[in-house]
């Protein structure tokens, strides 16, 4: 609608292709089908089909071999919706004209481009024709291509394609999961042979691709899927692909004589991922070895065969494998959300790991059960503090080194290059002088990177073809890359340093993937309940150690990192792994700090614990009952010590001993300050019978009885009181019935009832923490401090209760944990933890403080407050109420944070800040408004600390930016264990510390001049009706808690001061505020954010905030004003004109044509020139034609130069499939900011807005010229749409639904709607399409809107467009209200507020040539006009809008090509205007007369044996294939001559400047309209040999282009193939002069006739015959009949001569000889057959008059003749 061209400090001006997200939305695909060339075949009927997804559309039926199916109206046009995900919406749109062809897409966009076509079986029988097509594919905010001249005027070069065929065999699967067996005996090991020619699904569930090589198909993928059938259903067991991209090349990527490679792969193993149900393309579902090649020599079939057994030995060397170690720390587990149950990490690489896979050994793959603990804040953790889970996997896998190597170093390549390129981007002139160091770094690392040999192939056994082309190709690029960075200076502008650095990029980025690198990736998965319930997914590649170097080491391998863990359940791990070959395991040990414990556990990670029960009271195994006195965690599963076995090369390291249970000293109390008790007082009677306490009297919830104690470190604030805030009566009682077998109720009921059996009510009681209790550091200290002594037991008071470390008197289980550690018998050269798992046990860990400065964020809902975590500690930012753009000002310490390990390495990687956002919801659960994550600036000594900067970091939500956030994060060492650092604390103020003021921005006094202008009443919306009107002030505001906004005012906040505007008093009337102009000042650093806010002054005082805006940085109002009375912004400047003479530009005298019209100009304009015809000749004014809506052309700044708008929005975001906020007004206003002197007594700045257009409400006049419209989405089921136009403005609707045009996708409408209006009460012009339907409702085809106030206000003018020329009358007759001379002078007082001087109008004016056409005014005007064309402002002009429906916001539904006038009344009535109706057609005949024929096809054979043929003529105007007409039958033509003599007579009509046909017709006997084509007019002819018992044999035909034919050749001989070149658009010269008939009238001579054999053209007869156009009128002066019927005249046709037989034309056939009523055969003479060869022409009459010019019986040469 245009409102996303507004240049807005909100939205930020015109909207950029966003990036897409993985989710359902909505897509449009459209195909036009313009015309086909060279399609092979003879007597051929064309039709084009369209398979968009499982939709099939189909043209018309066209005739000929150069079918042309872009017949204006837009009758092949085709458009289909999808709401789906990008994945899935990229499906391949075929098009079949007559044969299926498959082209490619380039982007998301052709443009009359020309495709080739193929036969599907028959790939290398060459091309079967072109066909030239337009498609693109739109999303949300896309806008259609439009099509320009030299786009339709483009001549495709044909060029060679290349079928391939693929050849992709299929050796083996492995590691599928044994409950699908099945699937992996239907692939014998033995493998199979598959060659796909085609798209098409495979054998046995293989899905498979065909792959046609046009010219670049890069992007394809091939998709294999294995899958099985269950109970009749398929089920997709797993899913991978090979990308044709990464294993081919073009030599695109390489400057040279390098030519690429065909598409080859392995042998080599492709990773199968599956789709559990709970977890998506993440679990591992075994690998396929697959080997891919590429063969041009074959002709492609698709075909299943066994591969030779000499192919499957040769692969056996690639299923060696060798033994690989990984391991995997756990540092930590935090931002875990509440969970109550243990939770357990397992590492998995393949089948390896995964606890249950039954088919790989067990192994240490888990961690140890641990239980969640609160961090004080919001989230929790678990407690591993100095301890360290570790688990240890063996697997066995190809040796897969030199693929590592080679990914890792080419990605330490491209990450260092990114790196510095970043630190290029933030140098901002070549003047900085950091860009020398900048650009030195990148050049040096860059070439340390190229010169860096890549790994060898050299020994390599397995290399594979794959291998040796990839290795080549990038050698030879990073050879170049270094080239052209050493040609490279550092002087050079940073702009073309990014863009050079940005394309070696690129380049590297392409040759990065290393598509054989088979090793699964490694899964970290998180368990609860043992289900998997998150997790995080790791390339092995990115941990992988190497031998080679740091280079070719993973950029992760022993470093400690970061990563989140997804799906149902977030949390954030600090890992450190390492993946290696085993012999090679003894590295570990250098990257792992501390010491590695290994103790005697079970598999799977279940310890041994003891268990014991009371029995009057006495500790003992007996009474376990089901339990086994040694068991793991769950008490189900027995594990005695004695039954542990060692393992070899293992022996003890001292005896059993008792863990202690640190963890229980952290339990769900952890960390709260505050804790409520609750116990039920319980009582119970039989009926009948009074209460009586219950037989336990106290419990909790859950009928658990007993004596609740104080804990150590806490106390009671207050005694116990009965809660009565329930369903409960008065004394706090709930009653139930005991329900067996437990007796205790199962609901409960306020009142009481005689039945009821039990009641309790709840006690409360609240505890609180001791001031001189442990706070969290002392707590972590004393769990770390923790004896391990013999009698460590915990209890509970039941079997799968809470444990406590403490006893209590109502305990009757407990249980301690055993462990044994073991050590290696000798040292080995495989590092101990791949042979046994342990635990990680650290040093003292180093203490540190981090600092979080806050500072603000942009664009988020009210109420915002910041959370932030970091490790397993939380703090949260103070909430800011009201503001869209929160200044929190505040700095967050978090003391005391352990973290273990190195500082240097914790310096390199430090743990990542997270830093969410809420929205403050007092009612409800707070809202999420995002996440960030940052990293700290590491400090490890003070004396060089470096403060860090505040930097603006992205604000996401949901994969998508939610806002920016101003912040710096410091992580400082503490000198001391536990004591603080050196580093002084923040100022306190009100109740935060602040940032420091080295770190807090600069302020400065600003002054900010606001202009506001509220123009507009403020409407409440209909109910259930959503509107976003673009508007004036405040306009367009939704209804406020149910009552509308009606005495809105304007609150402006920036830098902590705020003003508010005067409320509007009677929107009704005068919507503008009292006062328009306000000065503030602020103290603030640019770029600030301003919010703004809307207030409804309503009754009693009550003042909501019905709507608020946030600009996001002031920076672009930023101004420098000068000195007193100077205002550069404002000074108007005039073109250099002497004084002396005047030099006006020059018009070539030409005459002017009667039949220029509006549309010429409207042709010439658009570049069409054929239909414009001469009118650039004619010196008249041309059209500028944007292709866009004005507010989207650049140089107009979105026509908001003197207001702009802000959208005002309130609440949240809506999650909708629109993902649009939620906006309810709009608010206009323009900021100029500039800085205020320093000192007090200096004289204050300019005020930058000093003089403002009138505001009241003015009376206008409007017209809108609707001129066409075109790509509009049918609406019916033929394919079409009836659009008609409905023009609403204000309470005005013009526009009748009886004017649709029919059956048209590209309609002409050509009309004028005038309305009075009243600015800006009536401002919002929106113009609709609808489709008309007999039965209403009409459907609505799309709408845009259009800001007349907008237009009228903005200083380029755009009320009205400025013509080239003053005229006073002709068909660019001046229409403005006011003179030129009265512009310039009005534009001048509005620029500089000083009358334009009338010395520059008043001086001598000379003129080159002085223009003849007689409509030119005064020269004074004239020049008073070039100079308004010369400052910038809209000329006369067209705009092509947009139209948008509300069903599926932001997709094109079309254009409407139109403008728009604006007169005020106060300037007096307009001009005419212009005449716009649509050309009408003009009646024409073609008058078509056969003479003769000669050198025609003979195709049957007489009696005699001698070949002949009995020949007629049939032919037809294209597009009237229904009225086609036939000569007689020339029968016995023994050398291919036939006399006919014969007249064919075709009416039509015919639009002269568009040189098109117009043919109504109606498409089917039930259609109620005709649909309108528009066709090129075209004459065919075909020549037939006439059968009697048969079909008649086609002969040749002959095509004539009516606009441009071939000059006719004077005698026989001189007719040859060469005279139709130009039929087929070749780019070389026409051999044969061209001419068209519509200016000779009348042409007569020879032309040839061809058909189609082996792909080519050959000549199969010539026609002589005359070609003579009339008008309607001529034609009725001059009549004639068809065939020789009369009126036979002009002229008169006579039989041909005897001894030829002739046959009138009819259904009926010639009889066989001898039949009854045929003339008895003529025995063949060949002195008569010569005789009819040389027979001339019939006698015509003598003379006829045309003209006043006498003509002559025609003579046997050609004949061109034009007539006037």
């Amino acid at each position: 609608t245009g409102k996303d061209h507004q240049r807005e400090g909100l939205s930020g001006g015109i909207n950029s292709r966003r990036e897409l997200t993985d989710k359902k939305q909505d897509f449009q695909v459209r195909v036009r089908i313009i015309e086909g060339r060279q399609l092979q075949g003879n007597n051929i009927k064309p039709v084009v089909k369209v398979f968009i997804g499982n939709h099939v559309y189909r043209t018309r039926i066209k005739t000929g071999n150069n079918p042309y199916f872009n017949e204006v109206g837009g009758h092949h046009i085709f458009f289909q919706n999808f709401h789906e995900t990008p994945t899935h919406a990229r499906n391949t749109t075929s098009f079949t004209d007559r044969r299926p062809c498959c082209p490619s897409l380039p982007g998301h966009a052709l443009n009359w481009k020309w495709l080739s076509l193929y036969h599907p079986t028959h790939l290398n029988a060459g091309l079967r024709g072109y066909l030239k097509v337009s498609l693109c594919v739109l999303g949300a905010g896309d806008q259609a291509p439009v099509n320009t001249a030299c786009e339709r005027d483009m001549i495709f070069s044909a060029m060679p394609v290349c079928m391939a065929t693929f050849e992709l065999r299929i050796y083996r699967a492995e590691d599928i999961p044994q409950s699908m067996c099945r699937i992996a005996q239907r692939i014998p090991l033995h493998g199979l042979v598959i060659r796909a020619g085609g798209w098409e699904p495979g054998l046995q569930g293989l899905f498979l691709s065909r792959f046609s090589s046009l010219g670049g198909d890069r992007a394809l993928c091939c998709l294999l899927c294995i899958s099985r059938d269950q109970a009749g259903k398929r089920d997709v067991l797993g899913t991978t692909y090979i990308n044709l991209s990464q294993v081919s090349s073009m030599g695109a990527e390489i400057e040279g004589d390098f030519s690429g490679f065909l598409p080859c792969f392995g042998p080599s193993f492709l990773t199968l991922y599956g789709s559990p149900r709970e977890f998506t393309r993440v679990a591992y579902r075994g690998r396929i070895l697959v080997e891919l090649n590429t063969s041009m020599d074959r002709t492609p079939l698709q075909e299943i065969e066994e591969i030779p057994a000499e192919a499957v030995a040769r692969v056996e060397r690639y299923l060696s494998r060798r033994k690989y170690g990984l391991c995997a720390i756990f540092y930590s587990a935090t931002m875990l959300p509440a969970i109550k149950e243990l939770i357990q990490f397992e590492v998995s690489i393949g089948n390896y790991g995964n606890k249950f896979d039954m088919t790989c050994k067990p192994c240490a793959s888990t961690t140890q059960y641990s239980q969640a603990v609160f961090d004080g804040n919001h989230y929790h953790y678990l407690p591993w503090y100095d301890t360290k889970p570790m688990v240890a996997i063996t697997s066995f896998w190809e040796d897969a080194s030199y693929y590592m190597d080679t990914l890792n170093i080419l990605h330490s390549t491209r990450d260092r290059l990114t790196s510095n390129l970043d630190a290029l981007r933030s140098v901002r002139t070549a003047e900085d002088p950091s860009l020398g160091d900048v650009w030195k770094k990148l050049l040096k690392e860059l070439l340390e990177d190229c010169n860096r040999p890549l790994p060898s192939l050299e020994g390599q056994v397995t290399a594979t073809v794959l291998d040796q082309q990839l290795r080549d190709l990038r050698r030879r690029l990073l050879h170049q890359v270094a080239r052209s960075a050493e040609r490279l200076s550092a002087g050079m502008n940073p702009k073309t340093l990014i863009l050079k650095v940005e394309d070696w990029l690129q380049r590297i980025n392409s040759v990065t993937p290393e598509p054989q690198a088979s090793m699964p990736d490694v899964v970290i998965w998180m368990l609860c309940k043992e289900k998997r319930v998150a997790y995080a997914r790791v390339k092995a590649h990115t941990i992988m150690f190497s031998k080679a170097g740091p280079c070719a080491c993973g950029k992760l391998c022993g470093k400690t990192h970061t990563l989140f863990l997804k799906d149902t359940i977030h949390g954030q791990l600090r890992m450190r792994m390492w993946l290696s070959l085993v012999s090679d395991s003894q590295e570990f040990m250098r990257h792992c700090e501390g010491k590695i414990g290994v103790y005697a556990e079970t598999v799977s990670r279940r310890r041994t614990y003891e268990n014991q029960v009371k029995i009057f009271g006495k500790w003992g195994p007996k009474g376990l009952m089901q339990h086994p006195s040694f068991s793991d965690i769950t008490g189900k599963i027995g594990v005695p010590r004695d039954k542990f076995q060692l393992p070899k090369g293992w022996h003890w390291d001292g005896d059993w001993a008792v863990e202690p249970q640190r963890r229980l000293l952290l339990d769900t109390e952890t960390n709260h300050s505050e804790v409520l008790e609750e116990v039920y007082e319980n009582e119970s009677r039989q009926p009948g019978e009074e209460w009586a306490p219950a037989p336990s009297p106290n419990t909790d919830a859950v009928r658990r009885g007993g004596r609740i104690v104080c804990p150590k470190g806490w106390h009671f604030e207050e005694g116990w009181r009965v809660e009565v805030n329930r369903a409960v009566d008065e004394s706090g009682w709930e009653y139930g019935i005991g329900i067996p077998p437990t007796g205790t109720p199962q609901s409960w009921n306020a009142a009481e009832k005689t039945y009821h059996t039990h009641r309790r009510r709840r006690w409360l009681r609240r505890r609180c923490r001791d001031l001189n209790a442990q706070n969290q550091e002392q707590e972590i200290a004393s769990f770390l401090q923790l004896p391990a002594e013999e009698d460590t037991w915990e209890y509970a008071s039941c079997f799968g209760w809470k444990f406590h470390l403490q006893p209590r008197l109502h305990d009757t289980y407990r249980r301690r944990c055993w462990h044994r550690k073991l050590v290696p018998v000798q040292p080995a050269r495989v590092a101990p933890i791949f042979l046994l798992e342990g635990s990680l046990v650290r040093g003292q860990p180093n203490y540190y403080q981090l600092h979080c400065y806050i500072y603000q964020a942009r664009d988020l809902t009210p109420n915002p407050y910041a959370h932030v975590s970091f490790l397993h500690r939380s703090q949260r930012t103070q909430t800011l109420t009201a503001t869209l753009s929160p200044s929190w000002d505040q700095t967050l310490i978090f003391d005391h944070i352990l973290i273990y390990g190195d500082p240097q390495a914790t310096r390199q990687d430090p743990p990542l800040v997270v830093l969410e956002l809420f929205g403050r919801d007092i009612i409800d659960k707070d809202d999420f408004l995002g996440r960030s994550m940052c990293s700290p600036l590491v400090c490890l000594d003070l004396g060089s600390r470096h403060l860090p900067r505040l930097q603006w970091y992205p604000i996401t939500k949901q994969q998508k930016e939610a806002g920016k956030l101003l912040a710096a994060f410091e992580l400082l060492l503490d000198p001391k264990d536990g004591a603080p650092g050196c580093l002084p604390a923040p100022s306190w103020k009100n109740g935060i510390y602040v940032i420091p003021s080295g770190i807090r921005p600069t302020l400065r006094l600003m002054a900010i001049e606001v202009r506001v202008t509220a123009r507009a009443p403020l409407l409440t919306r209909p109910p259930g009706q959503k509107q976003l009107i673009l508007a004036w002030g405040l306009r367009g505001l939704q209804s406020y808690n149910l009552l509308s906004v009606m005495s809105p005012s304007l609150v402006v906040e920036c830098g902590g001061e705020a003003i508010q505007t005067a409320p509007i008093r009677d929107l009704l009337e005068n919507p503008n505020f009292p006062i328009n102009v306000f000065l503030m000042r602020v103290l603030a650093q640019l770029p600030a954010p301003s919010v703004l806010k809307v207030v409804d002054n309503r009754e009693f005082g009550y003042k909501p905030v019905v709507g608020q805006a946030s600009v996001r940085s002031l920076r672009q109002y930023m101004c420098e004003p000068s000195a007193e009375g100077h205002h550069p912004s404002l000074h108007l400047h005039f073109p250099l004109v002497s004084k002396a003479h005047a030099t006006l530009p020059s018009i070539l005298p030409q005459e002017e044509e009667e039949c220029v019209d509006w549309w010429s100009k409207f042709y010439a304009a658009t570049g069409d020139l054929a239909k414009s015809r001469d009118y650039l000749q004619t010196g008249l004014d041309s059209l500028k034609v944007y292709n866009c809506e004005l507010e989207a052309v650049p140089e107009f700044q979105g026509l908001q130069d003197f207001c702009q708008t802000f959208r005002l929005y309130r609440g949240l975001v809506q999650e909708k499939a629109s993902e649009d906020p939620l906006v309810v007004g709009e608010f206009k206003g323009l900021f100029q900011i500039y800085p205020l002197p320093e000192d007090p007594s200096s004289p204050p700045p300019p005020r930058q807005f000093q003089e403002l257009p009138e505001s009241q409400p003015q009376k206008c006049l409007v017209r809108v010229y609707i001129v066409r419209a075109f790509n509009l989405p049918p609406k019916d089921r033929n394919g079409l749409c009836d659009p008609y136009v409905q023009v609403t403005l204000g309470k005005k609707k013009l526009g009748d639904r009886d004017q649709y045009l029919p059956n048209t996708l590209e309609p002409v409408f050509g009309r004028v709607f005038e309305l009075p209006c009243t600015l800006p009460l009536e401002k919002d012009l929106q113009i609709s399409l609808f489709d008309y339907d007999l039965i209403l409702p009409d459907q609505k085809i799309g709408a845009t809107s259009i800001d007349l106030e907008n237009r009228l206000l903005s200083r380029f003018r755009a009320s009205c467009g400025l013509p080239q020329s003053y005229c006073i009358s002709g068909p660019c007759q001046w229409r403005d209200q006011l003179l030129p001379t009265q512009l310039l002078e009005n534009f001048a007082r509005m620029r500089t507020r000083a009358p334009c001087p009338s010395a520059v109008l008043g001086f001598p004016i000379s003129e080159n040539k002085v223009p003849v056409h007689g409509h030119l005014g005064p020269p004074r005007e004239r020049l008073a006009l070039h100079l308004l064309r010369t400052c910038g402002l809209v000329p006369e002009h067209l705009e092509t809008r947009t139209l948008y429906h509300s069903i599926q916001p932001g997709i094109d539904q079309g254009k409407l090509q139109m403008w728009v006038d604006v007169f005020p009344e106060s300037f007096g009535p307009p001009g005419p205007a212009f005449n716009i109706t649509p050309r009408k057609p003009k009646r024409y005949e073609l008058r078509c007369i056969i003479w003769n024929t000669q050198d025609v096809d003979l195709q049957d054979t007489s009696i005699t044996g001698q070949r002949m043929s009995d020949i007629y003529v049939k032919g037809w105007l294209d597009g009237l294939e229904e009225e086609r007409q036939r000569t007689d039958v020339h029968y016995r033509s023994l050398g291919g001559e036939g006399n006919f003599n014969w007249r064919f007579i075709f009416p039509f009509e015919f639009l002269p400047m568009e040189q098109v046909c117009v043919l109504p017709e109606k498409q089917s006997l039930w259609s109620l309209d005709e649909t309108v084509l528009k066709v090129p007019p075209k004459l065919i002819l075909q020549v037939w040999d006439n059968d009697k018992f048969s079909a008649d044999d086609f002969l040749g035909v002959l095509e004539i282009k009516l606009l441009s034919m071939a000059c006719p050749a004077r005698r026989p001989q001189a007719c040859t193939l060469k005279m139709l070149q130009d039929e087929s658009d070749s780019p070389a010269p026409p051999r044969c002069p061209r001419t068209s008939l519509f200016k000779q009238r009348l042409a007569r001579g020879w032309w040839p006739c061809v058909v189609q054999e082996e792909g080519r053209q050959r000549l199969s007869g010539k026609i002589e015959m005359t070609l003579e156009l009339l008008t309607a009128k001529e034609a009725e002066e001059r009549p004639a009949g068809k065939g020789r019927e009369e009126p036979n005249m002009n002229p008169i046709l006579q039989p041909p001569p005897l001894g030829q037989r002739a046959c009138a034309p009819g259904p009926q056939k010639k009889s066989s000889p001898g039949q009854v009523g045929e003339a008895p055969p003529v025995a063949p003479d060949p002195i008569r057959r010569l005789q009819v060869g040389e027979t001339t022409h019939p006698t015509l009459s003598p003379h006829r008059s045309m003209g006043g010019v006498a003509e002559e019986a025609p003579s046997p040469g050609p004949l061109l003749q034009t007539r006037d």
